[in-house]
C-alpha cells in the first residue's frame, strides 16, 4: 500500500506575489452536497501543525450535525512548503511591526539567538484577501457570509489584530493562546478602535479566545492577558461582537491544540 492521505484533500503552492514566498495551501472539501449559498469556510494558520487534526475532527463530527452541532465546511490550511510543524516565517507573517524595546522585553525564546524578522502581518493579511480567498472561491462553492479564521499563539495574535483592524474580513475569529504580550499596548489601542467602528460596521461577529490551564505559569502572562482581553471585548456584545473564553483544564501551550481544534469547529460551524 502507498502512503496514507487525508480523504477529500488537495494541496498546492500559492505565492504572495510573482517571485515571492510560496505558501503550502491545504484544502479539505466536504463530501456532502453544498447548500444553495455554498459551504462555510475555515481558514487555519500554521497548517503544517493543525490541518490534519482539524480535517479529521470535522470529517467525523459533520456526519451528524444534528448531534454534534458541526456543519460540513471547507477547511483551508495556510502552511509552508516543508513537513516541519512550524516555520520561522510565522514570526514575520503573524506580527505587526514591533519596536526593538518590545522585542527586548519579551521572554527569551532561545538564549543567545536573536528574534527572526517580524512585522509582516499586513502583507500576509493582504495575501489572504487578494490571492488566497479568490482562489478558494473560484474552486469551491463558498458562503462568504460564513467565513472563519483560526490561529494559535502568534497565529492567535494575528487573528486578534485582524478582528481589531479589519473586522469585515471574517465573521468568526478563533484566537488560541494568543500572544497578546507581543505588543500588548498596540492590542489595547486597537481594541478601543474596534469599539468605535463596530456600530458603523453593522455586522454580527464572533470571537473565541482559548488558553490551556497550564499556560498560566508562562512568564508572558498568557492566561491573564487572554482573560483580560476577553473581559474587555465581551462588553461589546450590544454592539455586535459575541465573545467567548475557554480555559482547557490540564493542557499546556502545545497539548491544547486538539481541544482547540474541536472547540473551534463547534464555534465557527455550529448551526
Amino acid at each position: 500500500m502507498g502512503a496514507y492521505a487525508l480523504p477529500g484533500t488537495e494541496q498546492f503552492l500559492l505565492r504572495r506575489e510573482e517571485g515571492g514566498q510560496p505558501y503550502r495551501i491545504m484544502v479539505a472539501a466536504p463530501t456532502q452536497k453544498p447548500p444553495s449559498q455554498g459551504y462555510p469556510v475555515l481558514y487555519a494558520l500554521d497548517a503544517n501543525a493543525l490541518f490534519g487534526t482539524l480535517v479529521e475532527a470535522l470529517r467525523v463530527q459533520s456526519r451528524r450535525p444534528e448531534k454534534t452541532g458541526v456543519l460540513p465546511a471547507v477547511v483551508v490550511g495556510i502552511g509552508y512548503p516543508h513537513d516541519c510543524p512550524f516555520d520561522e516565517s510565522r514570526f514575520c507573517d503573524f506580527t505587526m511591526p514591533t519596536p526593538r524595546e518590545v522585542l527586548e522585553s519579551l521572554p527569551v525564546r532561545i538564549p543567545g539567538q536573536p528574534w527572526p524578522e517580524t512585522g509582516g502581518a499586513d502583507a500576509f493579511r493582504s495575501f489572504i484577501e487578494s490571492r488566497l480567498k479568490p482562489r478558494i472561491e473560484r474552486d469551491y462553492p463558498i458562503d462568504r457570509s460564513r467565513q472563519a479564521v483560526l490561529g494559535h499563539s502568534l497565529g492567535g495574535l494575528f487573528v486578534l489584530q485582524t478582528l481589531l483592524t479589519q473586522p469585515h474580513s471574517f465573521q468568526s475569529y478563533i484566537a488560541g493562546s494568543p500572544s497578546v504580550h507581543w505588543n500588548k499596548r498596540l492590542i489595547e489601542e486597537q481594541a478601543a478602535g474596534l469599539e468605535a467602528c463596530l456600530p458603523r460596521f453593522g455586522g454580527a461577529l464572533k470571537l473565541l479566545i482559548t488558553v490551556g490551564e497550564l499556560e498560566k505559569d508562562h512568564p508572558s502572562g498568557m492566561n491573564a492577558n487572554a482573560r483580560a482581553l476577553y473581559e474587555r471585548l465581551s462588553s461589546l456584545a450590544g454592539k455586535g461582537l459575541h465573545t467567548e473564553f475557554v480555559e482547557f483544564a490540564g493542557e499546556g501551550h502545545v497539548s491544547v491544540l486538539p481541544g482547540l481544534a474541536s472547540r473551534a469547529l463547534r464555534f465557527a460551524l455550529g448551526e
